[in-house]
């Protein structure tokens, strides 16, 4: 990071060469090459930057070292203390500006020609250097000593970087198409020249941090509102597996500018199938029941799919937003968007036999359930049903028994305009 970790004096970073970013969904792993001719090294992190670092997660790679000391350091602004700052003021004809003595940092109290006290404003003060980022903030010094000079890389896991995908799935009468957006976001005031970056999806596990996650999260919701533009828009490569994660590499350096969100083209994945459908999942009861189903949609994709929100457009015309769950390549991904009023149904239950134990206890019953369907569209639509049985020994329609519980399931075309019904038999078995 020619700009993200900056030296002490005993380091100069100056030219050193652009830092790698492992990025997964919630934190990512921050290389830094650092030098030192001598036998000490200085890095520093502002405050902000600081408190988003997963504590035990600095390493020093590559350059052995005796011992590490981190210490709080004061503000850029703290060693201008005595010193002579400018500070501008408005006047009737425009503004002037004049010299005075910076007596305290932390409330901007300074000094004038004639002796007098008074606070300003930062933004009123000018200074012969040019500031750093963020020149109020404290900032965090890491000194190691070593036992002669080298190169190596300094590591650390930080929350303030994040990624994910978002998807978008296009329908129509001709079909469906799936793409990608991923979003690298950034949430501090640190900028990223990044030279090798790589994507993960997948569950891993770090130590929480729950005050940094939180100002991570909320950030990510402000920043995702205006994603920022890249100079040079990398692409993102297919995916390869890594003990269970994906991982996914940019093609060229880029940057990651502070508080910002790089939108890149992700997938566009081929859809082996493609299904609407209108369906409704409940458990099991004796009671008769109407209501409407609701829409839904079931396809496959050649691609592993992050988990991340899809966005769903029929025609052009969003009609509603889910989130998907990781999936495999080739899985089955099933979602719903809500009530289709347009498709109604009617659930009756008939007892067709009992059967008693010694104390006169009902132990098993047969039962017949029955969906009838009702459709005012002017197509075709297909009706799923799923009911989970509960129950020590289940038979759904003759098939195999399963024990501890059971899946009861139809499907049935309706129609335009018109009415389908359809039944199956449950046999639940607790003796």
């Amino acid at each position: 990071m020619k700009r993200t970790l900056m030296a002490a004096a005993a380091l100069s970073l100056g030219a050193a060469s652009a830092t790698d970013l492992r990025i997964y969904p919630s934190f990512a792993e921050v290389r830094q090459p650092v030098t030192s001719a001598a036998n000490i090294l200085k890095v520093s992190l502002p405050q902000g930057a600081w408190e988003n670092v997963l504590a035990g997660s600095l390493e020093l790679g590559g350059l052995a070292f005796d011992s590490a000391v981190q210490k709080l350091e004061t503000n850029w602004l703290s060693g201008l203390e005595g010193k002579t700052v400018y500070l501008v003021q408005p006047t009737g004809d425009g503004e002037k500006t004049e010299p005075v003595i910076l007596i305290r940092a932390r409330d901007l109290l300074v000094k004038d020609a004639a002796g007098r006290y008074f606070n300003v404003r930062y933004e009123q003060l000018r200074f012969d250097t040019p500031p750093p980022i963020n020149p109020l903030s404290p900032s965090q010094t890491l000194s190691y000593t070593l036992p002669k000079g080298g190169s190596g890389t300094l590591i650390y896991l930080t929350r303030s970087v994040g990624w994910s995908p978002r998807y978008t799935l296009g329908a129509s009468t001709a079909g469906a198409q799936l793409s990608a957006l991923a979003d690298i976001r950034n949430t501090t005031e640190l900028p990223y020249d990044v030279k090798d970056t790589e994507l993960y999806s997948g569950d891993v596990s770090v130590q929480a941090n729950p005050n940094a996650q939180a100002s991570f999260e909320a950030a990510d919701m402000a920043l995702r509102s205006a994603p920022a533009p890249t100079a040079s828009a990398p692409k993102i490569s297919g995916g390869s597996e890594l003990r269970g994660l994906y991982r996914y590499a940019l093609s060229t350096p880029f940057t990651l500018p502070a508080n910002s969100v790089v939108t890149l083209p992700f997938l566009k994945p081929k859809l082996s199938t493609f299904e609407r459908y209108v369906g409704l999942n409940t458990p099991f009861n004796v009671s008769t029941q109407t209501g409407t189903l609701d829409r839904s949609y079931r396809f496959k994709a050649d691609a592993r799919l992050p988990a991340g929100p899809i966005t769903v457009r029929e025609d052009g015309r969003l009609v509603g937003q889910t989130r998907l769950d990781e999936t495999r390549q080739g899985g089955t991904v099933e979602f719903s968007l809500g009530d289709d009023p347009d498709v109604e149904y009617t659930r009756t239950v008939q007892t067709l036999n009992q059967s008693k134990d010694s104390k006169g206890n009902v132990v098993k019953t047969t039962y017949k359930v029955t969906y009838a369907f009702e459709s005012s569209k002017d197509r075709p639509i297909r009706a799923e049903v799923t009911e989970r049985v509960g129950g020590r020994v289940i038979v759904i329609d003759n098939a195999a028994p399963t024990r501890n519980g059971g899946v009861a399931s139809l499907k049935v075309d309706v129609p335009p305009k018109g009415k389908a019904s359809k039944s199956f038999t449950v046999v639940v078995d607790n003796s």
